[in-house]
């Protein structure tokens, strides 16, 4: 029986340690294959194969976080480290944009201020 690989014991390695934990997965994938052409258990394939998906999962999530970290402070970041939201919202204006007016409206605005009534209670 293989042993589950944690994810959360894997996400305390650096990139090194990752690296070596993959290579050691894949070994025992490739034996448990061969034992499976001899007669072995078939359970055990999907259990090792899923162990070199978490340490996979693991490296490219860290590494995307990394990526982000370094293009935090930059003016523009790549397309697939973007906040996806929604394409409407991605196109909507900035808060900026939207406070923007023209000149005939800022005309109208200072000619003819909004009235103001005094009401009698």
């Amino acid at each position: 029986m293989v042993a589950a690989v944690k994810a959360h014991e894997l996400r305390n390695k650096n990139k090194a340690e990752l690296l070596k934990v993959l290579e050691e997965q894949k070994q025992k994938l490739s034996e448990i294959r061969v034992q499976k052409v001899a007669g072995g258990r078939v359970q055990e394939v999907g259990e090792a194969r899923k162990n070199v998906a978490r340490v996979l999962t693991v490296i490219n999530q860290t590494q995307r976080e990394q990526l982000r970290l370094f293009y935090q402070k930059k003016k523009f970041t790549p397309l697939d480290l973007r906040v996806k939201k929604t394409r409407a919202m991605r196109r909507a204006l900035t808060p900026f944009e939207k406070s923007k007016k023209t000149v005939r409206q800022q005309k109208k605005d200072a000619h003819f201020p909004l009235r103001k009534y005094a009401v009698k209670a």
